[in-house]
Order: C-alpha cells, then structure tokens, then sequence
C-alpha cells in the first residue's frame, strides 16, 4: 500500500509542471549606452536651453551690465535698487495680480460652464468644440491686432454694438487706464478658454454614468448632482487647469504689448514686459534678469501654496 501510494505521488510530480525561478538578466554596458544615447538629444536640449540660461541669468542679476560695455560685479544690488528704490515695481506686481486675478477666475468660469454644456448631448457639439478652441491656435499676435480693431472707441465693433443695441457709448477702452486690463483680460479669455475647455469637456466625460443613475434615483435633482458628483470628481483636471492658467498669466507678455503698449502709462505694463523694456529698451541686463529672478520666485511661491491647499478640495479617486 505504502508502495503505492509513493508511485502515485511520484507520477504527480511528473507530471506536474515545472516553473522556473525568475533570474535577473545582468545588465550589460550596451544597454546602458544605448539608454544614455536615446536620453542625450533631450538631456543636450535641456542643458543647453534651460540649465545654463538660468544659471547665466543668476549669475547676470548680480552684475551691472548696460549691454554695451563692461559688466561690473554688483552684487545684491539689483534686487535692492528693486525691492526698495524703484516706484515703477510694485505697480507693476500689482497690474500683474490685477490681470492674473481677472483672467485665471473668468477662464475657469466660461470653461468649465461651457464644457458642462458640450457633455450635455447638444447636437454639432464636435463642432462647437473646434470653434472654441480654434483662439487657442491662433498665433497670439493675430489675435491681439484683431481686438485692437475691435476696441477703436468710435468706429469698432464693439463701439457700434454698444451704441446701436444700448444706445450708450463705449468707454475708450485702450486710452483709459481703467478700461485698458480689463480689455486686456477680455481678449485673453477669448483667446485661451479653449485649452480648458477640452482638458473639461474629457473629464466630464470620463465620469460614469452609473454614478449620476444612482444620484438620480436617490432623488438628487441637476444642480445637486453636479456640485456632488461631477466637480468633486473633475477637482484633479480643476487644479492642473487652475495651476497651468496661473502660472501662464504670471507670464503674460504679448496681449498687453501689442493691444496698449503698457499705457496709458503703466497701467498695463505687467512683470514680463517690465522686464522686456527694462533689458531690451533700457539695455540693463544685470536688472532685467532680477527682474526675472523675482517672478521666478513668485511663481514657485504661489504654485507651492497652490499644492499645499489641493488637500482641501481635490479629491483623487
């Protein structure tokens, strides 16, 4: 019997099938070699095009150089002259907030509603998509000498509606200081909505529709669904759109240099075309890269505290 039943269990493990151990395969020098030449296009690109302008730029905030002539080490001067003895700053940090504030709140709004209403099952809704992303293409340039025309206080479009549907006149928008950002911020919404709108419009519908079946049976009427089902599971493309949208408008250069030229006066000028005209119209260097440095730090400042408060309402499923 014993006999037996050993000759049975040797059959068994015949015939069951072996696996074999998994075995690290040594990495040879080839695949390393063939790692580091496929990384170095892009590893030569970002060291020749990112890492040495920001080290030169450093280093050419501590030097007084006038672009023709000699650069004189000045040290911390820059920053100082700045901070604390230019006037022209400070209002430029707050024409900055002024328009970052404007734009980031109304470019969320109108995307964010108007992907809500794409996801709504409208018919040509491929269309609409394509139309209002069609700005976001658009060279910027373009864009901003059309809505120049479109501002002209007498004869523009805008000028005409006003007059013709209203009967009011239309404030001399680029030649105001208070009608001259919000113009500014008009036509950067127009011209950048788009790109949230579609990063919405794929997260709205990549929710399931078994969540809202179940929020509607359980009596939960439109409004009710969305603020409790759809946004809170949207809030990770909600942040990446919010933090992207800042950061770009903290950066903003094009709108107010073709549209006012910063005028009137400064009332347009923001931190990036102070820097332009300090560096490439006042031809000083070392001050235009402090300049740069400043807004450096301002932008990893606010995008730190915007990662910092994501825990409060972002919600990761």
């Amino acid at each position: 019997m014993a006999s037996t039943l050993s000759t049975d269990n040797n059959r068994r493990s015949l015939l069951k099938p072996t696996i074999p151990s998994p075995t690290r395969r040594p990495r040879k020098s080839g695949d390393r070699a063939a790692v580091l030449g496929f990384l170095a296009p892009n590893l030569a690109g970002f060291l020749l095009f990112t890492l040495v302008p920001i080290g030169a730029s450093l280093a050419l905030s501590l030097f007084e150089w006038p672009l023709i002539g000699e650069a004189t080490f000045s040290g911390f001067d820059n920053f100082i002259r700045l901070f604390t003895k230019d006037p022209v700053f400070w209002e430029v940090v707050g024409n900055t907030f002024y328009f970052v504030g404007g734009y980031v709140v109304l470019n969320l709004i109108v995307s964010l509603s108007l992907a809500i209403w794409l996801t709504s099952r409208i018919r040509f809704a491929g269309l609409f998509r394509f139309a209002f992303f069609l700005p976001v293409v658009a060279p910027m340039v373009a864009n901003a000498v059309v809505w120049r025309l479109l501002f002209t206080p007498n004869d523009g479009l805008i000028a005409w509606a006003m007059k013709t549907f209203t009967g009011l006149d239309a404030p001399n928008w680029l030649g105001s200081s208070e009608w001259a950002m919000p113009a500014v911020i008009i036509m950067s919404v127009w011209a950048g909505f788009g790109y949230n709108m579609i990063i919405f419009v794929a997260a709205i519908e990549g929710v399931p529709d078994s969540l809202h079946e179940a929020a509607a049976i359980d009596g939960a009427g439109w409004w009710r669904r969305l603020f409790g089902v759809t946004l809170p599971l949207i809030s990770p493309s909600m942040f990446f759109a919010t933090v992207m949208t800042v950061i770009s408008s903290l950066q903003v250069f094009a709108q107010p240099y073709i549209l006012t030229g910063g005028g009137p006066g400064s009332s347009t000028t923001t931190l990036v075309f102070y820097l332009y005209k300090q560096g490439f119209q006042g031809y000083e260097m070392g001050y235009a890269s402090s300049i740069a440095w400043s807004l450096f730090i301002l932008i990893m400042g606010i995008t730190f505290l915007q990662f910092r408060a994501q825990k409060r309402w972002v919600h990761y499923a």
